[in-house]
């Protein structure tokens, strides 16, 4: 067995960029460059998430639909459904639907009441 290919390999390549030496900086180089930028997704991933919780948060707790129902408008709920209240006025209270793209909805809070696990 011989590793003459290999050794054959990086003289050519060593060759090609001027050198050993040139060789070995590129190669640090490159490292250094593919850490950093592994480092800097990893940050912006992280932020991401955090930013992600932090919002969940700020709408409150996700109530959970016990009784299959449908609104005056149309709107389907399901059992295990979940849905944040985004902001109430009087008997009409605005949801987001969690899952659901067409999001905000207005919703009877007599419905809710009898439906879900908002009180």
């Amino acid at each position: 067995m011989s590793n003459l290919g290999a050794y054959q390999w990086i003289t050519t390549i060593a060759k090609k960029v001027g050198g050993p030496e040139k060789l070995m900086a590129l190669i640090a180089t490159g490292s250094i460059a593919i850490y950093k930028g592994s480092e800097i997704a990893v940050k912006k991933i992280i932020k991401a998430v955090k930013k992600s919780k932090a919002k969940a948060e700020e709408k409150g707790p996700a109530y959970k639909v016990t009784i299959p129902g449908k609104s005056n408008e149309g709107l389907k709920f399901n059992i295990d459904d979940k849905f944040y209240v985004l902001a109430t006025d009087g008997d009409v209270i605005l949801i987001e639907k969690i899952g659901d793209s067409n999001n905000p909805y207005f919703v009877d809070k007599k419905l809710l009441n009898k439906i879900s696990d908002y009180k």
